[in-house]
């Protein structure tokens, strides 16, 4: 392939979303110099929309998606060692009342998913009675046996976010806020034009990686040559989120009539998490909002379950995203495949386009290492091995707790700032695992954090996501950094919004600098 003897950056990757951040970190860990460039924020659509597990997909086993479920469940337990501060496992009761499927499929099905991945950390599935055991308090009289199953939660969008830091940090630059407005091959390799709020600028790339989820055709309508074999079956997937309705830290899964399954999940202490739903998304891409025939759905799923049922009206708040998953052709949104298709689009004397159909993001790890050994025979001239992998064993920032152990990494955080709530050094140490003293540094008491806006959010954190992790709006912070929305008050967004025009001037976005090594509390275990 000629090539000219420089270019501005080795990828640029389109899509700031689980599997270009994953890209992105895995690729500057091997020496690439990296360009992201995302439209809005981080995890603004689908990667923050998900249902927020780290799970192998137990129903994909119905589909025959065996490759699938292996690597997911063997990527389960990777990711839960890498980030155990925002990774942790979740138990899953599945109540056989109601049950379109014989307690015996079930079964079968769950021994497969204890053995396919060789689980480790996780327990065993078991059985329970609900004459015997609490976890089915709440449901409906008649439920009297039911499976327990483990998986993990993940909070998406900080996964997404904390993958983008570590890339940037490995020397990659991340531009939120930037479109790319088109992309010519030349001279080997690619001229695109991207633009942000200050204007357009023209960069060069050897190759150029389109990880835009939902708007993953609109970027191969943006270059004029792109080879388009490939589609892409947009799926709306849409949840609730209602008043805790039961005691416990277990999650359901949820069987229905039509054999689809939805999750009742514990969620933020004072919630439950109710979803998905497939429908089939037909319009362009873009922001979505669920209907009321998925509302009706959740909530009659909910009322076959429980005894105390919900309404339209319990609902707290709501959010929908559109899945980009690769067009299989299957009959129903509920059987479209949740793996990847990894296209590369590249020839003699053509510069190289990779384009991410599908995935989910239990996967994304792998996704990226696939797609780094696609791409390494297109930079023959470096020095490093690009086809050695190295991400599945290094934690992500702030995931290197002592012994993976969040309990005692709390108790360790209680001792060092023993003047600081509970409650507020659980939630920062979940959200930021062993970074937080980069928040705190030398404060003893709240009033050192600088203002709070509510639920425990303090000026200084609002600083560490402006200059460490692409926070521009409140919404940025509330709802996707966090989720306090559901829990400041209602004046907190205009308050924010107004704290964060002072504090970065206007700004659009770009890229903050990468962490310094500022002077630490250190916090060690017991």
């Amino acid at each position: 392939m000629k090539t000219p003897a420089k270019f501005d950056v080795d990828l640029l990757i389109v899509g700031g979303g689980i599997n270009g951040t994953g890209i992105a970190r895995d690729a500057a860990g091997r020496g690439l110099s990296v360009l992201l460039v995302e439209q809005d924020d981080l995890a603004s659509h689908t990667s923050s929309a998900s249902t927020k597990l780290i799970h192998g997909g137990l129903r994909y086993l119905e589909y025959g998606e065996l490759r699938l479920v292996r690597e997911a469940l063997i990527e389960r337990e990777r990711l839960l060692a890498i980030a155990p501060h925002i990774i942790w496992p979740l138990q899953f009761v599945l109540p056989q009342t109601h049950s379109p499927r014989p307690a015996w499929m079930v079964r079968l099905g769950l021994f497969l998913y204890d053995h396919l991945g060789g689980r480790k950390i996780l327990p065993a599935t078991r059985t329970v009675r609900f004459d015997r055991d609490p976890l089915g308090d709440g449901l409906k009289p008649g439920a009297t046996r039911a499976f327990v199953y483990s998986d993990c939660w993940v909070e998406d969008s900080r996964l997404v976010v904390l993958n983008a830091r570590d890339a940037a940090e490995r020397g990659a630059t991340i531009l939120t806020r930037t479109q790319l407005v088109a992309a010519t091959r030349r001279d080997g390799g690619w001229s695109a034009t991207i633009a942000d709020a200050q204007g357009e600028r023209t960069v060069t790339a050897r190759v150029l990686v389109n990880a835009a989820g939902p708007w993953v055709a609109d970027v191969l309508g943006k270059v004029p040559d792109s080879r388009r074999d490939r589609g892409v079956r947009l799926i709306k997937g849409s949840h609730i989120v209602v008043p805790r309705l039961y005691a416990g830290d277990h999650a359901l899964l949820l069987q229905n009539p039509d054999k689809r399954v939805v999750f009742a999940i514990p969620y933020e202490g004072r919630f439950t998490l109710i979803g998905t739903t497939d429908e089939a998304w037909q319009g362009a891409p873009g922001p979505a909002t669920i209907d009321a025939a998925e509302t009706a759905y959740l909530c009659d799923t909910i009322d076959r379950y429980f005894q105390r049922g919900i309404t339209p009206a319990d609902i707290v708040w709501s959010y929908s995203g559109i899945r980009p998953l690769y067009d299989d052709h299957a009959a129903s949104a509920s059987a479209v495949t949740r793996d990847y298709v990894l296209d590369l689009d590249a020839a003699e004397d053509r510069a190289a386009m990779l384009s991410i159909f599908g995935g989910k993001i239990t996967t994304y790890r792998k996704l990226a290492e696939h797609a780094l050994i696609q791409l390494a025979p297109f930079f023959p001239d470096r020095n490093t091995d690009l086809t050695k992998s190295w991400t599945a064993t290094v934690a992500l920032p702030g995931g290197d707790l002592p012994e993976s152990n969040f309990d005692r990494y709390l108790e360790a955080l209680i001792r060092a700032y023993p003047d600081l709530p509970t409650e507020l050094l659980r939630r920062l140490g979940r959200a930021y695992g062993t970074r937080v003293d980069r928040i705190l540094g030398a404060a003893r008491t709240t009033a050192e954090l600088g203002e709070d806006f509510g639920a425990g959010l303090h000026a200084a954190e609002i600083d560490y996501l402006v200059d460490q992790e692409w926070a521009r709006s409140a919404a940025d912070i509330l709802y996707r950094r966090s989720k306090l929305g559901l829990h400041v008050p209602a004046d907190a967004a205009a308050r924010i919004d107004v704290y964060l025009a002072g504090r970065i001037d206007g700004a659009a976005g770009g890229a903050p600098p990468p962490a310094a090594a500022p002077d630490q509390i250190r916090v060690s275990p017991a």
